[in-house]
């Protein structure tokens, strides 16, 4: 009798576990309605880039005294001012390659042709026109970053995108890049334009025997980008759908 109770118990206790593991699934926000993910951006990293921005956009003459104490004076009234700016360039950016996706062409280097790698990136579309905007919360400061969250809801018809990326037979491709710090946010870009292209050199390296002059394509960033900081540089991990385009091979040598 004791044993009876005893399993009737545990078999209790697995069933609320399973139970409660359940809610939080349900109650976890899907990617593909709604988009959420952690942003940061560094609180004072590289203060002279905020003077050169502000300050010296237009001009190749280095500021003067004046100049440098109203840069000052302004991160002293506002000092999280530059992170907060570096942060509304960043998320855009991720979201529009989650919503629409980018359209990419890749040359790959060619050392016998002296043909160097390139690989050039383009917003398929922009999120102007849409009805629902970005929004930013819960801001905090850990380890000398100013971090919050970004939220973005998808339109009905952007779902509908999203599927259709998921449902087509599009391979997914994945690929590590990194970028300068000391550039910021042009420093993500440049970390997102070397993992697409390590990504997609990746895939096509194993379906084409030689080198082709060009590579087009279409991508969509399919889960949460992975930011981080590694040996002085930005790294950033993206998972990308991959809609094929065109190969134009060389034709002589």
């Amino acid at each position: 009798m004791e044993k009876n109770v005893k399993r009737f118990r545990q078999l209790s206790f697995s069933l609320i576990l399973i139970l409660l593991c359940f809610s939080v699934i349900a109650e976890t926000p899907s990617l593909v309605r709604h988009i959420r993910f952690p942003i940061w951006a560094e609180v004072d990293a590289y203060p002279g880039l905020v003077l050169k921005e502000e300050k010296s956009r237009d001009s190749e003459d280095a500021p003067d005294s004046n100049e440098l104490k109203e840069a000052e004076d302004e991160e002293e009234n506002q000092p999280y001012s530059y992170a907060i700016g570096r942060v509304k360039e960043i998320a855009p950016f991720l979201v529009k390659g989650m919503v629409y996706g980018w359209e990419f062409s890749y040359t790959p280097s060619d050392k016998a042709r002296k043909v160097e790698e390139v690989l050039e990136i383009k917003e398929i579309q922009d999120l102007e026109k849409s009805p629902n905007k970005i929004s930013y919360s819960s801001a905090w400061i850990e380890d000398n970053k100013f971090c919050c969250w970004v939220d973005y809801t998808r339109t009905d018809h952007q779902v509908q995108l999203y599927n259709l990326w998921s449902s087509i037979n599009n391979p997914v491709i994945q690929g590590r890049g990194y970028g300068p710090l000391e550039k910021g946010f042009d420093g993500i870009k440049e970390a997102s334009e070397d993992a697409l292209k390590n990504a997609v050199r990746a895939h096509y390296r194993k379906l084409i025997k030689n080198k082709p002059k060009e590579i087009t394509g279409k991508v969509l960033i399919r889960k949460i980008p992975t930011l981080g900081i590694n040996q002085g540089r930005y790294v950033i991990i993206l998972d990308f759908f991959l809609e094929y385009g065109k190969i134009k091979e060389y034709s002589q040598f």
